[in-house]
Parts: C-alpha cells; sequence; structure tokens
C-alpha cells in the first residue's frame, strides 16, 4: 500500500464483516486507495456463533503497517444499537463518514422444505436486518448533513448475490434475504438521491468460507501458481472501491454481478408482454392468455442447482 493514495484519498468507510474473505479484500483495497477504514466484523463461525475481536483486529494491523487509518468494531450489525454505535465509531475516528459497504453475512443452508424457522430468522437478520439497521442509522447522519447545507458525496455498496437475482437450490433463506437486499437497493438509491447518496449493490462470485466447501470444484485455486486465480476473494474489492469513490456519483440504483475479472450489470425484473381485456376476466379464459404471454417472454434463467 505504497503511500496509501489513490480515488477514496480521506473518505471514511465501513465495511462490516471485513474481518475476512470479501469484506477483508475490500478493507484493505480502500486503504490502498487512501481510504480511512472501520473494520467491522464479530469475529463469529460461519453459522453465526461465538465471537472475537482477532479477525478484524489483523485487518486493522496490515492497515495500519502499512501505512494506513483503521479501527476495529465489534458491534453486532442487525442489532439497532450496534448499528449506532458502527456509525459513531466512524465520526469518533474520523470525524466523518462517506460510505458504507454491507458485506457481513451467514449461512444455514437447508432445503425448503427442512429449513427450521430459527435458522429463517438467523439469516433473514443478519443479512437483510444488518443491511437495514446500519444504513438506516448513516442515512439520518447524511439526510442531516445535507438539511444544514452541507455538500453530501455519499455511498451505499450492499451485498446481494446470484441466488438472490435467481434463487439457488437449498439456500431459500439466504436466497430470500439477498434478493430483498436487491431490492433495498433500488428504493435507497431512490430515495437518498436529494441527500446526495448513491446506492447500489454488487452479487459476487468468490470463494470465502460460505462458498468453499458447498462449490468446492467451482472454487478451487488453481493448481498452477502462475495463473490468474479468479476467485480469489480480493478480485471483488475494485469495482466496490470505484463505488464508493468520488468518480461514482453517477452511478445508482445499479445491481453489478462480479468474478474474477468480469464485470457485468444485472437486468433484473421488467415490466413484460401484456394483454388488456379491459373488463374481469373469467378463470377459464386465462389458460391461453397465459400461454401466449409466456411464448412472448424470455425464458427465465435457470435456477443455481436446479436440474
Amino acid at each position: 500500500m505504497p503511500g496509501m493514495t489513490g480515488i477514496c484519498d480521506g473518505r471514511v468507510v465501513i465495511i462490516t464483516g471485513a474481518g475476512r474473505g470479501i469484506g477483508r479484500g475490500h478493507a484493505l483495497e480502500f486503504a490502498r486507495q487512501g481510504a480511512k477504514v472501520v473494520v467491522n466484523d464479530i469475529g463469529a463461525e460461519l453459522d453465526g456463533t461465538g465471537g472475537s475481536r482477532s479477525p478484524a483486529q489483523q485487518v486493522v494491523d496490515d492497515i495500519v503497517a502499512a501505512g494506513g487509518e483503521a479501527v476495529v468494531n465489534g458491534d453486532d450489525v442487525a442489532d439497532w444499537q450496534g448499528a449506532e454505535n458502527l456509525v459513531r465509531t466512524a465520526l469518533d475516528a474520523f470525524g466523518r463518514l462517506d460510505v458504507v459497504v454491507n458485506n457481513a453475512g451467514i449461512v444455514r443452508d437447508r432445503m425448503f422444505v427442512s429449513c427450521g424457522e430459527d435458522e429463517w430468522d438467523a439469516v433473514i437478520r443478519v443479512h437483510l436486518k444488518g443491511h437495514f439497521a446500519v444504513t438506516r442509522c448513516a442515512a439520518e447522519h447524511w439526510r442531516g448533513q445535507a438539511k444544514a447545507g452541507e455538500a453530501v458525496d455519499a455511498r451505499i455498496v450492499n451485498t446481494s448475490s446470484g441466488a438472490g437475482l435467481l434463487g439457488s437450490v437449498g439456500q431459500a433463506a439466504y436466497s430470500a434475504a439477498k434478493a430483498g437486499i436487491a431490492t433495498l437497493t433500488l428504493v435507497q438509491a431512490a430515495e437518498m438521491g436529494r441527500y446526495g447518496v448513491t446506492a447500489n449493490a454488487i452479487a459476487p462470485a468468490a470463494r470465502t468460507r460460505m462458498t468453499e466447501t458447498v462449490f468446492a470444484d467451482t472454487m478451487a485455486a488453481p493448481e498452477d501458481a502462475g495463473a490468474f486465480d479468479a476467485m480469489a476473494p480480493e478480485n471483488v474489492a475494485p469495482l466496490v472501491v470505484w463505488l464508493g469513490s468520488p468518480q461514482s456519483a453517477h452511478v445508482t440504483g445499479r445491481v453489478f454481478e462480479v468474478e474474477g475479472g468480469k464485470v457485468s450489470v444485472a437486468d433484473g425484473w421488467q415490466h413484460g408482454p401484456e394483454v388488456d381485456k379491459g373488463a374481469r376476466w373469467d378463470p377459464a379464459e386465462l389458460g391461453p392468455v397465459v400461454d401466449d404471454l409466456l411464448a412472448r417472454a424470455p425464458a427465465p434463467a435457470p435456477v443455481y442447482g436446479a436440474g
């Protein structure tokens, strides 16, 4: 991180779940690009149990050793007071807040018919409520700044998933949470633009604790040590850092898929073919109508793991 300067010079960034994997990659790259980083992580196991500050502290130590600025936060992102504490950590440590990157998550993979209430609640809580709580607190701060006449150039970067865009067999709760995050992003973009805040989401594919066991073959590192490791988690960071920078002010309300060296913009739900009778339908009439609509509509992308 020589010089610790780049496209995010002076910006203050909160990154949740930044102790390992994709979040760690975000933290290190933001620091390389000149940002001051709040590294949030409760240090839990993959299923959300346990907790330790050591993974987040190691990331902070790495940033500071390279000449950057970073602090640890160990609050629970899905706890309202914890979310407020996280935003306050940034303001107390660095005097401002410019970017929130919501990355924290857990998995409790089950087939839908086997998913328990506690598993459903845990996944929805960390992913969806965690995205809501932290950003809600940050948004209140930014709105206050804007209403006070201060210039705001802030960013929300959320983490959805291919599972949230297309669905994934055995991941009903995770898919539902990630789909909710994608739509939450659209609402944030629509509502927060007036205050100088953009909101975008990524749907990343990379090797993490969540993916390396479920998709072991796909996520395996290349045998050739010199080959490009497409599934390395740090490959996701450049797009997130750009989305967090002043350069991205014209981009909002979009979901980007990112994998290795590939970046694409997702084409979400759109209004499709329609038929308007101009009167109430009789149920028996609708078979041919629906068949016609489906014939004229594009085929849906397959659910991950189906077939």
